[in-house]
C-alpha cells in the first residue's frame, strides 16, 4: 500500500496536509495505490496503535472513486463518529482503471434492452457481473491485508454498500468479515443465489421498494436465500437514489451491535 496525499477531514471541511494535531472527531483521509489500484483509507484520531479500531470496507458502484467520492467520504466519517476506519478500491474497468472491453459490451448491451422497456436476459448479467467478482474479490482481500497491517486498525471487519454480488462472495469467502450491510439495488446471476445460501454471517440489507433499475422480487428471493440466521431486510419506499438518511442511521447501529 503506497500512500500518495493525505489530509484531515473535520466536519466535512478539510484542513491542509498531514497534520498530526486534531480533536477527537477529526478524520485522517489518505489515498493510496495497491499493485496500482487506486483506493481511500479513512481512520479516526483515536485509532493508535495501541487501541486499534474496527475496519469497515466501502462498496460502491461502478461509477467510479472520483463520482462517488463525496458518498463514500461522507460514509466514512459516520462510520469514524462510530469508531471504524473505512477503506474502499477502484472496482476492475472502472474510474481511472482501464477499460474493460467485454465489460463495456456488457454495459451497452443492458442500456439497449433497458432503454427499450425489454427484460434484462441471464446473459447480459452473467456478463456483466461475474467476470467482475472475479477479478474485484482477490483485490479487496489483498487490500484487507494490507489495511489490517497497519498501525491502528485491527479488526473485526464489515463489508458495507456495494455491488451486491461482490458482498455475497467475500462474506462466503473471507473469514475476517464478521458482518455485511449490503444494498439490494444491483442485478444479481442465478448462480449467486447458490453461494447466497452458503452466507451465515449477520446481514443488514437494504432495499428501496420502487427501484426503477432492481427486480424487486429476485431481492426479495436473494434475502431469503441467505444462509444467515441473524439477516434482517429493510425495504423504504422510493426508488434507486431515494435512500432515507435514517436507513444508513439503522446500518450503523447494525455495524456498533457486530464490531464493538
Amino acid at each position: 500500500m503506497h500512500f500518495t496525499s493525505e489530509r484531515r477531514l473535520d466536519d466535512g471541511n478539510s484542513h491542509g496536509n498531514g497534520d498530526s494535531n486534531g480533536s477527537a472527531t477529526d478524520v485522517l483521509e489518505r489515498e493510496f495505490t495497491l499493485d496500482g489500484i487506486p483506493g481511500i483509507l479513512w481512520t479516526p484520531a483515536a485509532a493508535t496503535a495501541s487501541a486499534p479500531v474496527p475496519l469497515i470496507l466501502l462498496g460502491h458502484p461502478t461509477l467510479g472513486l472520483n463520482r462517488m467520492y463525496p458518498r463514500l467520504a461522507a460514509r466514512a466519517r459516520h462510520a469514524a463518529a462510530d469508531g471504524f476506519a473505512s477503506a474502499t478500491i477502484e472496482l476492475p474497468g472502472c474510474g481511472e482503471r482501464p477499460r474493460w472491453p467485454a465489460a463495456e459490451q456488457a454495459r451497452a448491451e443492458l442500456r439497449r434492452v433497458m432503454q427499450a422497456g425489454e427484460p434484462v436476459a441471464d446473459e447480459i448479467i452473467d456478463a456483466l457481473v461475474l467476470p467482475l467478482v472475479e477479478k474485484a474479490v482477490p483485490e479487496w482481500q489483498a487490500l484487507l491485508d494490507a489495511a489490517l497491517s497497519l498501525p491502528g486498525i485491527g479488526g473485526p471487519v464489515g463489508y458495507s454498500g456495494g455491488v451486491i454480488s461482490l458482498g455475497i462472495r467475500l462474506a462466503v469467502v473471507e473469514p475476517r468479515i464478521v458482518a455485511a450491510g449490503l444494498f439490494a439495488g444491483s442485478l444479481v446471476p442465478r448462480v449467486m443465489f447458490d453461494e447466497a445460501r452458503r452466507v451465515t454471517i449477520p446481514l443488514h440489507v437494504l432495499l428501496q421498494w420502487d427501484d426503477e433499475g432492481n427486480d424487486r422480487q429476485a431481492a426479495l428471493d436473494l434475502f431469503d436465500a441467505f444462509g444467515s440466521k441473524e439477516k434482517s431486510l429493510h425495504a423504504n419506499m422510493g426508488g434507486h437514489t431515494g435512500v432515507p438518511q435514517f436507513a444508513g442511521e439503522g446500518a450503523a447501529h447494525f455495524f456498533t451491535r457486530h464490531l464493538k
